[in-house]
């Protein structure tokens, strides 16, 4: 789910602000940019931030700003020489003519750092702590709007399927009629006689019921709904859970297809396939 955080807290001369994005991914993924004062509790704010989102790429970047100090750049003259040798080495193998300038040395990754450094404040791990519960508690709250809208979406859906089940079930007692109908009218065109109570006959429409009875498809198929309401009304993760839930109402619904043998009850099952296909979209979304 989509969302946005943002908090900050300070003392003395020290702030820290984090700020939280997430867009929407079926997994877990934090991408976390800390500062070096604070690379020691990666792991615990990632852990953190684990407990609480359980879906979606994560963003979180961390920003310090302390009392002012001077910047003194650091060049790593080692690492400066092993450039040069290297590209000297290069340009004799590709048999290139050219300097290599200084500025080209001193903008190779690593020869040049600066460390500007934070006051140890004791308190510094408290001030982030809040900050991260601030940034945490917005996303939450946004996260939590977006999420009343969709469950209104997929409540609202899920009552189209029970409208079109609950129109099956009672559509469902002509199937054995019409088939009676339309073997004893192909009989008659080709010249057999033959008269509705014929026990001939009889027996193949029982068959035929038989075979096409979808009472039970039906009665696990309404059991699925029930659960996804259920579900969909607690207050935790429930995201996998309702997609379990819809791959067995599909499940379901393919039997119904295939037992169905009515072009009114096929219309039904498409359209209720149609919206489970919707369904299924916004759950990818879902905490």
């Amino acid at each position: 789910m989509t969302g946005y955080g943002r908090g900050q807290a300070a003392h003395g001369e020290n702030k820290v602000v984090v700020e939280m994005q997430s867009v929407n991914k079926r997994q877990s993924e934090i991408l976390l940019s800390l500062p070096p004062a604070f690379s020691f509790v990666e792991t615990e704010l990632r852990a953190k931030i684990d407990r609480v989102l359980h879906r979606g790429r994560i963003t979180v970047s961390v920003s310090i700003t302390g009392p002012p100090t001077d910047v003194q750049p650091i060049i790593n003259q080692s690492l400066a020489q092993t450039y040069l040798l290297e590209f000297r080495r290069m340009q004799q193998l590709l048999q290139l003519n050219g300097d290599i300038s200084l500025e080209t040395i001193l903008r190779s990754p690593g020869v040049i750092s600066s460390i500007q450094p934070v006051s140890q404040d004791p308190l510094l791990g408290s001030i982030l702590e809040e900050a991260l519960n601030q940034a945490l508690q917005q996303m939450l709250d946004m996260r939590e709007r977006e999420g009343r809208n969709l469950q209104k979406d997929l409540f609202t859906r899920i009552g189209l399927i029970r409208s079109a089940a609950n129109d099956i079930r009672e559509l469902q007692p002509r199937v054995a009629k019409r088939y009676r109908e339309a073997l004893l009218d192909r009989l008659t065109k080709i010249g057999l006689e033959i008269t509705l109570d014929d026990e001939r006959l009889a027996r193949e429409v029982i068959f035929f019921a038989e075979r096409s009875d979808f009472s039970e498809e039906l009665t696990r198929l309404e059991s699925h709904l029930d659960q996804f309401i259920e579900t969909g009304n607690k207050e935790q993760a429930i995201g996998r859970a309702l997609e379990f839930i819809s791959q067995e109402i599909g499940r379901e619904l393919n039997t119904l297809s295939a037992k169905a043998n009515d072009a009114g009850i096929s219309q039904k099952i498409v359209l209720c396939k149609s919206e489970l296909e919707k369904i299924r979209e916004q759950l990818q979304n879902i905490e």
